[in-house]
């Protein structure tokens, strides 16, 4: 009994050693009260930024462990064209497949002991949004927004592939 507490403890150490390892990604909004298009009401708004930052923190586990990306969002403009309900709390947002497409202005920096590996300022868009095959379920808000921010993450961070 006290030998499987002792391997339970050890490993339970392995895997918190494993934890502290892994890439880091931080995530700040400025001015999100001005950006171009996200809900009006705060906590539509705050959700959407969770939303957000959670995703990018599911694109940081891929990247080297020991590494840190950090993602200040400055405009965020997400598919679709918002319309006021007349009964109900919520605004409708219609998806046309038109000049609705989502758009994000982000400013990064990929750093690994201090020294900044990468850094850039990321105008992204996804104009054929409404074309392309999407892995995100139909009932998720930021499907579209979210395909983008894959896409960028994988032409930024992908690996390079060697020719052989």
């Amino acid at each position: 009994m006290l030998t499987r507490y002792r391997i339970l403890a050890a490993a339970a150490l392995a895997l918190a050693a494993c934890g502290a390892a892994l890439a880091e990604v931080s995530v700040t909004y400025v001015k999100p009260e001005q950006f171009s298009d996200v809900p009006y009401g705060v906590r539509e708004r705050e959700q959407v930024m969770k939303d957000l930052t959670a995703h990018f923190t599911h694109l940081g586990k891929q990247l080297p462990a020991g590494q840190t990306l950090k993602v200040e969002v400055l405009d965020v403009d997400l598919a679709g064209w918002v319309y006021p309900r007349r009964w109900g709390p919520d605004d409708i947002r219609v998806l046309r497949g038109g000049a609705d497409w989502p758009h994000m202005h982000l400013r990064y920096s990929l750093e690994e002991d201090g020294k900044v590996l990468r850094s850039g300022d990321s105008e992204l868009a996804n104009m054929m949004y409404q074309q392309r095959m999407n892995r995100y379920p139909s009932d998720d808000a930021l499907r579209y927004e979210k395909q983008m921010l894959d896409d960028w993450f994988q032409k930024e961070f992908a690996p390079a592939h060697k020719a052989g």
